[in-house]
């Protein structure tokens, strides 16, 4: 049976992490800052390599990958928006809305899981549906419960009902769409990714039910929850704008399990919610201030999950 958590996690160290004014149109998470470039993109790494030390001191394995200089990147600091890796051995490529995105696929990505000894079978590219203004982010635009087979996602500018109808079927998962709203200066627009709202772990699911557009909506996506076996720990909105739905679920090589979210995240957390997850998992919490500032996306979206067979 296939499981929902990896024990191998492939991060891209960045060059030229910044705010990126093509997705901030629709990532109002995101904000400026004035200070220097040069000093900005070192707190940066600095941010970077703290989780990465972080992950490894529980004994989770991690795939740094450095970000190529040239071209610039902004948002290369993000790798699970642009490709998914699955147990059959598939690598998927995926529709991104902002061109600048466009530019994180890399052509090396094989021969870097390779040389961490994993078996990349097939290359399923996606990416002809931009050429249609049809997107889908990866793992931000879609949970997937691997276990059970079963896909969300919150339909918006970034996340296209064709792409995942495909990605559906090319998967052999249910589907589970459905809308979001959240009000920013007064005006209501989509949640811009699934993760921002919403989590599933192999025993839990975290998530914001009250950014679901409609009750009818709402009831759909509890009762799949339910019916999969998740034990459901609601946050509000507020806690939404903490990033307290961005989490992800890792284990170590002993088969541990920990839920990985920003100190944001964490310290936005309410103490019977914590411990609600601790049930189940550790917690990870690294500070990430500058990443979510800048970026607009938390912990999970940094992390790309390596579900590959192993090529020994």
């Amino acid at each position: 049976m296939p499981e929902t958590t990896s024990s191998t996690l492939l991060m891209v160290r960045p060059a030229n992490f910044g705010f990126n004014p093509e997705t901030a149109a629709s990532n109002f998470y995101q904000q400026q800052d004035e200070r220097p470039v040069a000093d900005l993109h070192e707190i940066a790494r600095q941010e970077f390599d703290g989780f990465v030390d972080m992950l490894r001191s529980y004994d989770i394995k991690v795939i740094v990958v450095e970000d190529i200089p040239v071209p610039v990147k902004s948002d290369a600091v993000f790798p699970n928006n642009w490709f998914s890796t699955h147990e059959d051995g598939r690598l998927v490529l995926y529709p991104m809305a902002s061109p600048s995105r466009r530019l994180e696929r890399r052509s090396d990505i094989v021969n870097i899981l390779a040389e961490a000894k994993f078996t990349v079978d097939e290359i399923v590219d996606l990416s002809f549906f931009e050429d249609h203004d049809q997107f889908l982010e990866g793992t931000g635009s879609v949970i997937l419960d691997r276990e059970n087979q079963v896909m969300y996602a919150g339909l918006s500018e970034r996340t296209h009902k064709v792409p995942l109808q495909y990605l559906s079927q090319l998967l052999g998962y249910e589907l589970v769409t459905f809308h979001t709203l959240q009000t920013v200066q007064g005006a209501e627009s989509p949640i811009y990714h699934t993760n921002v709202m919403m989590h599933v772990g192999t025993d839990i699911a975290i998530i914001c039910l009250e950014s679901i557009a409609t009750e009818k909506e709402r009831l759909t996506v509890k009762d799949h929850l339910i019916r999969s076996g998740k034990l459901i720990i609601p946050i509000t909105v507020h806690q939404k704008y903490a990033f307290a739905g961005n989490m992800l679920e890792v284990k170590n090589a002993r088969g541990e399990k920990f839920t990985v979210m920003s100190r944001t995240a964490f310290d936005h957390l309410k103490i019977a919610q914590k411990q609600a997850i601790m049930r189940f998992t550790k917690i990870i919490a690294p500070p990430l201030p500058l990443i979510e500032k800048l970026g607009g996306g938390s912990a999970r979206c940094m992390l790309a999950e390596i579900f590959l067979p192993s090529a020994y």
